[in-house]
């Protein structure tokens, strides 16, 4: 089931239900700047087979209200948005399944609205800041020089092909070195994706946005939350060395390493990254007696 929420006035998200209806929810939140069709349909489904399945464009991707340069907000306002699509559906509470900035979405809804989670998933994405070292001195890990100058050139014009062609190496980069790398199947993910959007744009409105109301690093360390944390040692954004940081500062977590997974999700790794979601899902639930 498809349809579009309204989470502010004059802004609405394009939303995707799959699965059982009087299940327990999964939603999934999307990195910055992408559609939720980048969660693929395979991994969607694994999931949906036993939950109720819940994917979206964040304001400013996809099919979704594209309005920054108007109506700007800070980052955290996305995790709000998360939260409207959980009220207008119904759900009071939901598994929260977060890849790179949805990873820090989470973790901040972790934080500011913990009785919303029945659970929380992040990939890809480091502590909040302000989270401590650990007593090694392990502490967060920098992105890849490389990839940031990679993204400097994130949103020059370009031709729709010409535009594909870099997804394709943003993808291609952020994938790593082990799983070989299908750049067909990224095309054709991105050709799905801009004629989802009706546009090849991107106006990097998540990385003009404020970022400072994420800094919940101190509180986070408190948080009741079971959370499993998923360590992609592939990953130039966020080594695994983040992941334990971040999993070792959470007092109920479960760290889980994805051999050979950077930062995207090719359909090599959706069998393995959805057994480890669900085992943690039907662990939760299991604890919880339902």
């Amino acid at each position: 089931m498809e349809r579009f929420v309204e989470v502010a006035e004059g802004v609405s998200l394009w939303v995707e239900s799959r699965g059982p209806e009087n299940a327990p929810t999964v939603l999934l939140i999307m990195g910055a700047n992408a559609s939720g069709l980048a969660w693929p349909d395979a991994f969607v489904e694994l999931l949906a087979r036993k939950y109720r399945v819940i994917r979206y464009d964040h304001r400013d991707t996809g099919a979704s209200t594209w309005a920054f340069d108007t109506k700007p907000y800070p980052l955290h306002r996305l995790a709000e948005d998360a939260l409207a699509i959980l009220d207008a559906f119904g759900i009071s509470r939901a598994h929260v399944v977060g890849l790179s900035v949805g990873g820090f979405l989470t973790q901040w809804l972790m934080v500011e609205h913990p009785t919303r989670l029945l659970s929380a998933t992040v990939i890809g994405a480091s502590a909040l800041e302000g989270t401590p070292s650990l007593a090694d001195g392990t502490e967060r890990a920098p992105i890849d020089p490389e990839l940031l100058e990679f993204w400097s050139h994130m949103f020059e014009p370009r031709d729709r092909e010409a535009e594909i062609e870099w997804r394709v190496e943003n993808w291609r980069r952020l994938n790593g070195r082990v799983i070989p790398f299908d750049a067909e199947e990224f095309r054709s993910l991105e050709r799905r994706i801009i004629a989802h959007a009706g546009r090849h744009d991107n106006p990097g409105a998540h990385a003009r946005a404020d970022y400072s109301a994420l800094a919940r690093g101190a509180e986070l360390v408190r948080s009741s939350v079971p959370t499993l944390v998923i360590a992609t040692p592939e990953d130039p954004t966020n080594p695994a060395s983040n992941s334990r940081h971040l999993a070792e500062n959470l007092p109920r977590s479960t760290l889980v390493t994805i051999e050979g997974m950077g930062h995207a999700i090719p359909n090599a790794v959706v069998p393995r990254l959805a057994a480890a979601i669900l085992n943690h899902l039907e662990t939760v639930d299991g604890e919880a007696g339902r």
